[in-house]
């Protein structure tokens, strides 16, 4: 099993490799074996309250909506409520549904000054397939990681 500095060099290596503003970024699994190893560090599922409801959600993460529910809008207060929350000194991963939104937020938060910050390659849910469906091509549920449905 890797330790704590591979996974954490390998997602490095991968924000050199494509020109990210952030510390790193990492694969579900990955992802799921820095929370494990990390103390203190942080999951922040940015998806909104219907796609935790609905769709599926991981226990222990920190939930804040960056586009809010139903309007769509990037939600303005989310930097100020993510201080709240979580401490720039801590290490904070983000996932979405596909890793669209969690980049987004990965930029903000390091230009915030979130040093120590990274995105979960995938998301929750993957890329849409041939089909135009997601869930078969990547993310954690098909990384077969925990999560729950209400």
């Amino acid at each position: 099993m890797p330790t704590l500095n591979d996974l954490l060099k390998i997602a490095h290596e991968r924000a050199v490799e494509l020109d990210l503003p952030y510390q790193g970024a990492l694969t579900p699994s990955e992802a799921y074996q820095v929370w494990q190893l990390a103390p203190g560090a942080k999951l922040v599922d940015i998806r909104t309250r219907p796609e935790l409801e609905f769709v599926g959600q991981i226990a222990g993460t920190v939930n804040l909506e960056y586009e809010l529910w139903p309007s769509g809008k990037v939600n303005n207060r989310f930097m100020m409520q993510l201080r709240q929350l979580v401490s720039p000194e801590a290490l904070v991963m983000f996932i979405c549904r596909s890793a669209r939104r969690s980049d987004e937020v990965a930029r903000m938060a390091a230009k915030a000054g979130y040093n120590n910050c990274y995105n979960v390659l995938e998301g929750f849910e993957g890329v849409k397939d041939a089909n135009n469906q997601r869930g078969h091509i990547g993310g954690w549920k098909l990384a077969g990681l925990p999560w729950s449905q209400d």
